[in-house]
């Protein structure tokens, strides 16, 4: 693990630029990779933590093609993970469903499903999201199946708002598992 003004900045990284578009983008409130460059702690954890967490940013600020090179080259879960939300969000429904597959039981799904719970109960009164999957795991596959409904209605609808803040919770629970390892 690494020191923690490294752990904040990457926090804090996740939270620039508003919420990340369910697909390609890219939206004006990214960062540039330049800028991620300059950013971006040097080292966090060493070895695939750093590239993880680094492509987990990248991704965040619509940085496909390089979160994409760095999430294949890690044939880990936690690569596997990334390398799916590149493809949910290209979008490559079936390719994202494939880097899913590969996961298996990974040990975040419960942590997700926990927070997307808690969100949903205070955020969701409408139930415009429901299901996301039974039990006490975040069902990738509900995910991507809701993310492929609302992919041509605008950034704005409320069902594509919660949708993206549930994908902030995805990626915000994610990098804490990889920054724990």
């Amino acid at each position: 693990m690494s020191d923690n003004a490294n752990v904040a900045s990457l926090r804090a990284l996740l939270k620039t630029g508003g919420l990340a578009d369910l697909g390609p983008g890219p939206r004006p409130e990214a960062l540039p990779l330049k800028e991620l460059d300059r950013l971006l702690p040097p080292r966090i954890g060493g070895g695939p933590t750093d590239e993880l967490a680094r492509a987990l940013v990248l991704l965040w600020h619509d940085h496909h093609d390089a979160a994409h090179e760095i999430a294949q080259s890690i044939e880990t879960a936690d690569g596997s993970f990334i390398h799916g939300i590149v493809h949910r969000r290209e979008p490559d429904y079936g390719n994202a469903k494939y880097w899913f597959r590969r996961i298996g039981t990974h040990p975040v799904l419960p942590k997700i499903a926990e927070a997307a719970k808690t969100f949903l109960t205070w955020k969701n009164p409408d139930g415009l999201i429901t299901p996301l999957g039974a039990g006490e795991r975040w069902d990738t596959f509900v995910f991507i199946d809701l993310c492929k409904n609302v992919a041509n209605k605008p950034a704005s609808d409320p069902q594509t708002m919660l949708l993206r803040e549930l994908q902030a919770i995805e990626f915000s629970v994610l990098l804490d598992h990889i920054l724990a390892e």
